[in-house]
């Protein structure tokens, strides 16, 4: 069982950031790969970026690419999402999730077990 809390959400103008964080309790937390996903309202949850068990390998959905950067700390239980050039349309609910690294790397949420509260995003123009 892990227990995941995001925080680092907030409300800003377009073309500033932000920094997310998802901070983990309960199992190893090396033993997970980490999934950061959104929700807008009356959209589905889509794939933001996700980080391996090292964070040595992440991978970013084309809408964020080159904007965000997924980062982990796991001698301190926790994933980062450093959000630059911020754009009204990544205004969403954001969440981490887990799934264990044994099964390598996902960008589909049925696939992540374990899932955060989520932090409110909003980005004006």
């Amino acid at each position: 069982q892990v227990q995941l809390v995001e925080s680092g959400g907030g409300l800003v103008q377009a073309g500033g950031s932000l920094r997310l964080s998802c901070a983990a309790s309960g199992r190893t937390f090396s033993s997970y790969v980490v999934g950061w996903f959104r929700q807008a309202p009356g959209q589905e949850r889509e794939f933001v970026a996700h980080i391996n068990w090292s964070g040595g390998t992440t991978n970013y959905a084309d809408s964020v690419k080159g904007r965000f950067t997924a980062s982990r700390d796991n001698a301190k239980n926790t994933v980062y999402l450093q959000m630059n050039s911020l754009k009204p349309e990544d205004t969403a609910v954001y969440y981490c999730a887990v799934r264990l690294r044994l099964w390598g790397l996902s960008s589909r949420p049925d696939e992540y077990n374990y899932w955060g509260q989520g932090t409110q995003v909003t980005v004006s123009s």
